[in-house]
């Protein structure tokens, strides 16, 4: 036995083997000593043919999912080696295979999953800096691939999917990207495939397989070599490790990164999206307040939206319209909303049925959230067009497959497929002869029992039933002399003696060969059955999509009309008009109605850049990250939370938001910031939204001062950046780039003193503050007085030395990467000067003051010479 272990256990040397002896799975050596202190088990030992015991612990198989997930949320990949042969009939050793392996990203456990959202497993091959990246989520069928063209945007798509697990190749595997986060604060695995995985010949053909087609042309791959890697390694891995066809897995989506608005982890994080940034929970994000779904699916789709927003108007119009649809008739959608709240999860419950993992009740679920199909339909019935009419169209009402589990499986059936019940009266002859003996079997045994307990005259003669003695009369002591001579005796307890008779092993052998047979029978009828239904999945799983999709559709309704919100106008233009804006997350917290609405308006031109002043807890980061949050929202097609707004499509957002160090790879705070800093300029556009809040505030005042002044100098340069930005400070002195840049804004938080005292006013005002009321504020915190005092003192006296006198004399360069030739002009235009006169062209003069226009007229000036 040991040596079979072994054998095994050579196979899977990078995974911790379940290996089935009886009753339990154990394990041994090393295996056992790292799950014993994993799982809190106790740790035994086996003689196994060496001069030391093994080391052993084991779990008993019918609980084992517990002790499983325990050791895959650890990190840990388990192999489960199952008894492959009934060892009754075994001759010699029990054949055991390895049956399946249980990964981080190929855990199907519902106790360890979350249904809300995806669990994914990525596949990543770098080639010459580029990488083909795949993913699928495995209980569910969905596969995706892209090509990504650089290390930047890959952390970009790794902190979209979040996947449970990444695999790739050697090139992956050392290439800069920071291992280490990912693994301690992203939690994510990451292994390294087996060289032979990447193959071409054997990538193409297991791609080819797995989606029944000739060639790469019909998936849209040819042209992305990458991507034929990345896909056919993540199912070659998948096969290896699940061991069956992965029939549900039968659609892949090449998508384009560009596709979606690009966000970074540091956005994610400050705009907390799914989750909060301090607790990790969902209370307190924007999906907390736009989460109204009802089913499973719709809520993974939705966290799907928030994470992907939509580039084009087209697509956002669409989602806008069918909002806009339910919103003028709530009666119907809050009736459909009835409709899809007892919907199970369809696309999780079809991959059990097509894996072969189903059980009776799960049948009984499934045919629960078909019965509701047909109704939601009919409510459909009335949309023209639109997104609402398409869902119309290609929803399937599954009739056919809700008949059949009507007329099958009983409305309570048992969980387990071998022990019976599981059909209903009328389903099929044979089970119905077969229940019927079983049933009248019970009839005879009661009618012998009476019958020998007047022959006999034993008063509490029982016929009962155990798996190993099969049925027996069971007699007390007391009884005992009464007991006649054709009575055998087969087993002598304490209190009691238990006997046959003839007649009775001849009764018990029709019973019980009439059980078997009907357990047998039905066992093989709902196999049958089971895999009737898994030869439908496309049908299913195409449905599943449409209820995800309007259930997220119906939410985002419920939740515009519970909060007012507005339809955004998009345009594509550049314009950012908010009117009366409001945080959705702060109002929802608040919940009395007393949250302050602020307006916001960027263009491309002289409302490029918004300099906001004002002390801290006055609400600038608030109304910073409300303006991001209306935009990203209106690009996943919601409705937003203002009097009106007219939303210019972004295709990235950036936020450089709070204080935060990484001291585990030596970066300190101002580190931090200076680094994400970086990644903002090096990777916004022109049509980027960008969030700065305090920058330069972790160095000296000089230093920081003029890092700020030189990134806003940067940002308002058209040709270098020229993205639309929000910059909030403390460094009042910036407002003096007002009146030198043609595109920078001053506004600030309105502040009401009185005394010594400040009372915040919450509103956004046009001008520039003169003070940060630092001390103001730290009074409000509790600064001891003899502190404040104190540092009231101080100020005044720094006040004398006021800097903003030598900022006046500043000038404002263009020349970010002067060169001797960029002080020439050729005879031609050169793209410099096209860049200017497209820029004329396009600019909206009739909306600046004369001064503005001044400004901008100078910086062409200077761009030009």
């Amino acid at each position: 036995m040991m040596q079979q272990y072994m054998e095994v256990k050579n196979q899977y040397k990078d995974c911790i083997l379940f290996y089935r002896l009886g009753d339990f799975y154990e394990m041994f050596f090393d295996d056992a000593l790292t799950a014993s202190k994993v799982l809190e088990i106790t740790l035994t030992g086996r003689d196994c043919g060496q001069p030391e015991r093994a080391p052993m612990c084991g779990v008993p198989y019918h609980a084992c999912d517990v002790y499983l997930n325990k050791l895959i949320e650890n990190g840990f990949k388990v192999a489960i080696c199952e008894q492959v042969e009934d060892p009754k009939l075994a001759k010699g050793i029990v054949k055991r295979e390895v049956i399946r392996v249980v990964t981080p990203g190929t855990n199907m456990s519902n106790a360890i999953l979350d249904e809300t959202r995806n669990n994914y497993l990525m596949s990543i091959v770098e080639n010459d800096g580029a990488f083909g990246i795949s993913l699928v989520d495995i209980t569910t069928g969905e596969f995706k691939t892209a090509r990504v063209p650089s290390l930047s945007k890959l952390t970009d798509e790794i902190n979209k999917y979040s996947p449970a697990e990444i695999i790739g190749n050697h090139s992956f595997m050392n290439c800069d990207l920071d291992f280490i986060y990912l693994r301690e604060k992203m939690k994510i695995s990451i292994s390294e495939a087996p060289e032979h995985y990447f193959n071409q010949m054997l990538c193409e053909d297991a791609i080819m397989r797995q989606f029944g087609v000739n060639n790469m042309d019909g998936l849209g791959l040819k042209d992305f070599p990458d991507c034929i890697l990345s896909s056919g390694v993540l199912l070659q891995y998948l096969h290896e490790t699940q061991k069956n066809s992965l029939a549900h897995i039968n659609h892949i989506v090449l998508y384009s990164i560009d596709d979606f608005m690009i966000l970074d982890s540091a956005t994610r994080r400050n705009l907390e999206l799914c989750e909060t940034l301090r607790d990790k929970q969902k209370r307190g994000s924007l999906l907390w307040v736009l989460d109204k779904t009802k089913t499973a699916m719709g809520a993974r789709m939705l966290r799907s939206m928030i994470e992907q927003p939509l580039i084009y108007k087209k697509d956002i119009e669409a989602r806008l319209d069918a909002v806009d649809q339910l919103n003028n008739d709530m009666i119907n959608r809050d009736e459909m909303r009835e409709y899809l709240n007892p919907i199970y999860d369809l696309e999780r419950l079809m991959t059990r049925i097509s894996l072969r993992s189903a059980n009776p009740r799960d049948m009984i679920a499934f045919k629960t959230s078909l019965s509701y199909l047909p109704y939601i339909r009919q409510l459909l019935q009335i949309y023209p067009d639109g997104l609402l009419a398409d869902i119309y169209e290609k929803m399937d009402e599954l009739q056919d497959i809700y008949d059949l589990l009507e007329r099958s499986i009983n409305d309570d059936p048992p969980i387990l497929i071998r022990e019976g019940g599981i059909f209903k009266d009328g389903y099929l002859e044979e089970i119905d002869t077969l229940k019927s003996a079983k049933t009248d079997g019970k009839t005879w045994l009661a009618e012998l029992e009476e019958r020998e307990k007047q022959k006999t005259g034993i008063k509490n003669l029982r016929i009962k039933f155990n798996k190993v003695f099969g049925y027996y009369f069971e007699v007390t002591n007391s009884y005992k002399d009464l007991v006649p001579e054709y009575f055998i005796r087969k087993q002598t307890l304490a209190n009691s003696e238990r006997y046959t008779t003839e007649e009775l092993d001849n009764l018990a052998s029709s019973i019980l060969g009439s059980e078997d047979k009907l357990y047998a029978l039905e066992y093989e009828t709902y196999v049958a059955l089971r895999d009737k239904i898994a030869g439908e999945i496309l049908r299913v799983q195409n449905t599943a999509r449409q209820i995800a999709l309007l259930d997220c559709l119906c939410s985002l309704s419920y939740v515009a009309s519970a909060n007012q919100f507005v339809r955004p106008e998009i345009n594509e233009d550049g314009v950012i008009d908010i009117k009366e804006g409001r945080h959705p997350v702060v109002e929802k917290m608040m919940n009395n109605g007393m949250f302050i609405s602020n307006d916001t308006y960027l263009n491309n031109f002289e409302s490029r850049i918004s300099i906001i002043t004002g002390p801290n807890m006055a609400g600038k980061s608030t109304y910073m990250r409300q303006t991001a949050l209306i935009v990203l929202m209106a690009q996943i097609g919601s409705f937003v939370p203002a009097a009106s707004a007219n939303i210019g499509i972004c295709d990235r957002i950036f936020t450089r938001v709070g204080a935060s160090d990484d001291l585990a790879s030596g970066q300190s705070t101002f580190m931090v910031e200076m680094s994400e800093v970086a990644n903002i300029l090096r990777n916004a556009t022109k049509n980027s939204l960008l969030i700065l809040d305090e920058i330069g505030r972790g160095t000296s005042t000089y230093d920081g001062l003029s890092i700020a002044w030189a990134v806003v100098e940067y940002i308002s340069n058209s040709e270098l950046l020229g993205a639309k930005t929000l910059f909030a400070t403390h460094y009042h002195e910036l407002t003096e780039l007002e009146g030198k840049l043609s595109s920078v804004n001053n506004y600030c938080i309105a502040v009401k003193e009185d005394g010594d005292d400040i009372v915040f006013l919450r509103k956004i005002v046009k001008g520039g503050a003169d003070r940060s009321y630092g001390i103001q504020v730290a009074k409000l915190a509790g600064v001891p007085d003899i502190v404040i005092n104190r540092a009231n003192e101080i100020c005044n006296q720094l006040i004398d030395t006021d800097i903003t006198t030598k900022l006046k004399d500043i000038k404002i360069t263009n020349d970010f990467h002067k060169s001797a030739s960029d002080t020439q002009m050729s005879f031609l235009a050169n793209p410099e000067e096209s860049a200017i006169l497209e820029e004329i062209k396009n600019a909206d003069l009739s909306n600046m003051t004369p001064m503005k226009a001044l400004l901008y007229l100078n910086e062409l000036q200077e761009r030009i010479r």
